[in-house]
């Protein structure tokens, strides 16, 4: 494979990562099974190509996509919270819903960028960067993205919103509001999702109405993948492990697509990555069994040897 093979499986790897740790949030932090992801990701592509389109600065239209997903976000907490609907189904409520309302924002199916300005039109004219602009801008981003989340999570309110996945019973016995974290929780995850729709919109030139499918496997692919290869025995490891894990599985796909797979096998191929991954620990710790059994055994019989000299 060649180096912009590879350099593109970087790019996209970064520009994925805010969804990844939406992912992660939503699945990991707060354990709410939020499906909203994939109409979240059209949206932010939707609005910040409506907006470039219309003449506004690329990265103010990156701004009202992360918005716009923050408020998909509290839709789905608010469904879940004030009208008791069960966390799956809010999750996919509003994501049948923000499939009509994001054909409503492009107008049609499909709006191109290709003729207006993006932040990559920037990142690409920088003589300095060369080839490699999309690439660090998308580990600019990707850095800043992380780096701000893991600040929030450590604060007060961040603690709270952790807790309350580990153990929402406990955290409401100490005071603490559970739907506004939930709430807070489902706004920022779903904001970086957006934020990772409105990047991946401009580095490919068009916002599509389908292009949010399948988001939600791929982000639990990249997040199982990244904590089997990284761990995730501390909170920077986790987010870490996140973005890794995203790089990883943008650089498997780019892989198989190169050895000759039809594009259309690719929703396929993602779920036997989540399958694989999913397995890997479990076969891991079952190996390590099997290892440690077999030289207690072999210790045992070592032993019964020099008794019987």
């Amino acid at each position: 494979m060649s180096l912009s093979i590879w350099l593109g499986a970087l790019e996209q790897g970064l520009l994925w990562g805010a969804m990844v740790l939406g992912v992660y949030m939503t699945f990991r932090i707060l354990d709410y099974p939020d499906l909203t992801i994939d109409g979240a990701f059209t949206l932010g592509a939707a609005v910040a190509a409506k907006f470039i389109v219309a003449g506004y600065n690329p990265w103010l239209s990156l701004l009202l996509a992360v918005l716009c997903g923050a408020l998909a976000g509290l839709i789905t907490g608010l469904l879940h919270t004030q009208l008791r609907v069960a966390p799956l189904l809010s999750g996919i409520l509003t994501m049948i819903a923000l499939y009509s309302i994001n054909l409503r924002i492009m107008g049609q199916a499909n709006l191109s960028l290709l003729r207006v300005k993006t932040i990559f039109t920037w990142a690409k004219g920088l003589p300095a960067l060369g080839p490699f602009g999309p690439a660090l801008l998308g580990l600019l981003v990707a850095a800043l993205v992380l780096i701000l989340l893991y600040l929030f999570l450590e604060t007060e309110l961040g603690m709270s919103i952790r807790a309350t996945g580990d153990n929402e019973q406990m955290i409401r016995s100490l005071g603490v509001n559970t739907s506004t974290m939930k709430l807070v929780g489902l706004a920022i995850a779903n904001a970086l999702v957006a934020l990772s729709g409105g990047l991946v919109a401009q580095y490919q030139g068009f916002a599509d109405i389908g292009m949010g499918i399948g988001m939600i496997i791929a982000g639990l692919a990249s997040v199982i993948i990244g904590e089997a290869l990284v761990g995730s025995q501390t909170l920077v490891r986790a987010l870490l492990a996140a973005i890794t894990g995203s790089i990883i599985y943008r650089a498997v796909i780019s892989l198989v697509l190169q050895l000759g797979l039809p594009p259309t096998d690719l929703k396929l191929l993602t779920s036997l990555i989540v399958v694989i991954a999913m397995a890997f620990p479990l076969v891991r710790r079952r190996l390590g069994l099997r290892a440690l059994r077999l030289r207690s055994e072999q210790g045992a019989a070592a032993g019964q040897r020099n008794q019987d000299l």
